[in-house]
């Protein structure tokens, strides 16, 4: 009996798991379709540069692009693909004639100023689109240097409590790769570069360089030098890191502060141009429409 109920038990476990085999997507298929759709996905970037690319040569300049201080730019601000050249210059060549052009459409149709004006709106429109690409290129640089500097002294802290626990440096800096890609993914991404660099053979002090290189940032160059130079005389990593990381935590409290400061300044703009009036005329509408209904008769009288 024991044994006929078994058997009906495991045929039972087996058809159901057959079931579920066959209702569950295999884990290969999956990741096999998950390459193909990548694989098979437009590139928007690559579109953009085959479709703006020839007209970058009227911008690009003839200079090594190698040494370019604009390709530091770009690296500061995580843009590495190889064509983004061909989309900054080509765009710096297509919006000026685009923005113009759609300047002109829109003064023929709804106004009718006279050829100068008309001449300084699309002269304005070209200079406008010709300065845009600069100005997104600066605003990104900005912004990832921003969130890699606020970021930079929680990596410094973990690495601190990463060598204290006795992990090496390479190590230390696979960990906080791993940790701080939940909170900064533009730092993960430097240190990840940083890692696979020291990997392939690069020493540690140029793999530390480059950091400081690619960030763009004071801050990571002098941690750059300070764990050269613990590595290079033999000193402990573990003091420096924790004079390094106070100083950070100052440093990022002190631009906070200058920040907060700033605000009752920039708050005199909005109050200015938009509060100020609003107030002005709640309080002197009304004596106003006293004074007008009360000098009104007097003047018409008269």
């Amino acid at each position: 009996m024991f044994l006929l109920a078994s058997l009906v038990f495991l045929s039972i476990a087996a058809a159901v798991g057959g079931v579920l085999l066959l209702l569950l997507p295999d884990r290969l298929f999956q990741r096999l379709r998950t390459i193909e759709n990548a694989a098979d996905k437009p590139d928007w970037g690559r579109s953009l540069a085959q479709a703006i690319g020839p007209f970058a040569r009227v911008m690009a300049p003839s200079g090594d692009w190698a040494t370019s201080p604009l390709r530091l730019q770009f690296i500061n601000a995580g843009i590495r693909r190889d064509d983004a050249r061909l989309i900054y210059f080509g765009a710096k060549t297509v919006l000026p004639l685009a923005f113009a052009f759609g300047v002109f459409l829109l003064l023929r149709a709804f106004t009718n100023m006279d050829e100068l004006t008309v001449l300084m709106c699309l002269m304005i429109a070209a200079l406008v689109g010709c300065y845009l690409p600069n100005l997104l290129l600066s605003l990104t640089l900005r912004e990832r240097k921003r969130e890699i500097f606020e970021n930079f002294p929680d990596a410094a802290d973990l690495m601190l409590v990463c060598v204290e626990a006795g992990l090496g440096l390479d190590a230390a800096l696979s960990k906080i790769t791993d940790e701080i890609r939940m909170k900064s993914v533009a730092l993960a991404e430097e240190l990840h570069l940083t890692n696979l660099e020291m990997r392939a053979g690069g020493s540690r002090a140029q793999s530390l360089r480059n950091l400081a290189l690619r960030t763009g940032i004071e801050e990571i160059g002098t941690f750059a030098t300070m764990l050269t130079q613990s590595d290079r005389f033999g000193t402990g990593i573990g003091e420096s890191l924790r004079v390094f990381s106070e100083d950070l935590r100052h440093k990022r409290q002190v631009r906070a502060e200058e920040h907060a400061a700033k605000v009752p300044t920039k708050m005199l703009i909005p109050l200015a141009l938009f509060i100020f009036p609003s107030i002005i005329m709640v309080i002197l509408g009304p004596a106003m429409i006293v004074i007008v209904r009360t000098i009104g008769p007097i003047l018409a009288a008269q």
